[in-house]
């Protein structure tokens, strides 16, 4: 009996130093968010450069065909490059509490570098809830070009038709 205590206690004991070290903060873990960050920040500046290509043309359009419904379409940009700019600054400052928070784990206060992290996990999260929101702006822009595009061709194949039957009707005569 008193080898199953002792070895029932060993097994709670292992497990209990088995969860205080899950629950560590090492160096490696905001490491790990690194590369995943880079990747984000690469893909945001991406998005960030063709937002501008697009403003460029979108300008030197307006300014040729002077179009009202080229305001609304920068009104749709504007909106989408500040949101870009949010994307970029949460990410940014995500990366920066990653490093801080590796600093805070070199000169061992594990206290504040728990706390610092889940800041800086709390701003990736907001960085990607905006990347969301940003997609989400994107496609109904992009469903509005697709809906022109359907209705012209649905325009252009009724002008086909027509003219279609007469040229059928004509060679009939």
């Amino acid at each position: 009996m008193r080898f199953e205590r002792n070895k029932y206690s060993y097994l709670i004991l292992i497990a209990r130093q088995k969860n205080n070290s899950m629950e560590e903060l090492t160096l490696t873990t905001p490491a790990l968010l690194f590369s995943a960050i880079s990747l984000i920040m690469l893909a945001y500046t991406n998005r960030f450069l063709a937002y501008a290509a697009v403003v460029r043309n979108l300008h030197d359009k307006y300014l040729e065909t002077m179009d009202d419904t080229l305001i609304d379409q920068n009104k749709n940009l504007t909106l989408r490059l500040n949101l870009t700019r949010y994307m970029q600054i949460f990410g940014i400052t995500s990366l920066l509490l990653c490093v801080l928070t590796m600093f805070l784990i070199y000169i061992d206060n594990h206290v504040l570098a728990v706390w610092i992290f889940g800041v800086a996990l709390l701003l990736l999260i907001i960085s990607l809830g905006l990347q969301i929101r940003e997609i989400q702006i994107s496609v109904y822009a992009l469903r509005i070009h697709i809906s022109d595009i359907e209705e012209h061709l649905k325009k252009g194949s009724k002008t086909y038709r027509k003219s279609d039957s007469k040229k059928k009707e004509d060679s009939k005569i």
